[in-house]
């Protein structure tokens, strides 16, 4: 194999990492939040003890730095900051799957 083919690999493989950690970022979100890891929505109540979409969106701002009320990066944030998590683990992952 090619030294271009295994970095077209590696580049195929991040970008699929990528796709599936944005579509998965709610769900991971959530399991954080639940876990109790995120701490307190900018409400003040804990995100743990929230359920459904309250849960989804109070993990998703706190992973974004806060709601955009309180001057966090919101929702969309939280979304990019676990996207981008995902895909740095993945391609990570597969580019050393690639070396050799």
């Amino acid at each position: 194999m090619t030294t271009t083919t295994k970095i077209l690999i590696g580049l195929g493989a991040a970008a699929a990492c990528g796709t599936g950690a944005f579509l998965a970022a709610p769900a991971i979100a959530s399991m954080l939040g639940g876990l109790g890891l995120l701490g307190s929505a900018s409400t003040g109540s804990a995100i743990a003890g929230l359920s459904g979409a309250a849960l989804t969106n109070a993990s998703l701002a706190a992973a974004g730095g806060g709601a955009l009320a309180v001057g966090g990066g919101g929702i969309a944030a939280g979304t990019a900051t676990i996207a981008a998590a995902g895909t740095a683990i993945g391609g990570g992952g597969a580019l050393m799957a690639c070396k050799g």
